[in-house]
């Protein structure tokens, strides 16, 4: 699967580890599961795959965030995100990561 990040601190924590901008500094055990889900997110052919890994707890969200689906970076943290997907061939499917949240604020 394709990711895309919709924010410049997404992709930095990705590649870098760290970010730039203070208000998105997290502990690194939030980094390292961030990260780790990003990596099933690439390795991912299609949003099914993810059902399999118990894990992320793969959902679609409901209410105000209807039509995103997050997965779980810690029991606190949950990584948001949609699909793009074109019907050409092959089936190019493209998610594109929107946030890093606190699941409970």
């Amino acid at each position: 699967m394709i990711v895309v990040f919709e924010k410049t601190y997404l992709s930095e924590l990705y590649e870098k580890g760290k970010c730039t901008e203070k208000r998105y500094r997290f502990q690194p055990q939030v980094v390292k599961g961030y990260q780790k889900c990003v990596r099933f997110l690439i390795a991912a052919s299609r949003k099914e795959d993810l059902f399999l890994i118990n894990s992320l707890h793969f959902e679609a969200l409901h209410g105000d965030h209807e039509g995103l689906f997050s997965v779980r970076v810690n029991d606190q943290y949950r990584l948001e995100f949609f699909f793009d997907t074109t019907e050409e061939e092959p089936v190019l499917t493209v998610c594109r990561i929107t946030e890093l949240s606190n699941h409970y604020k």
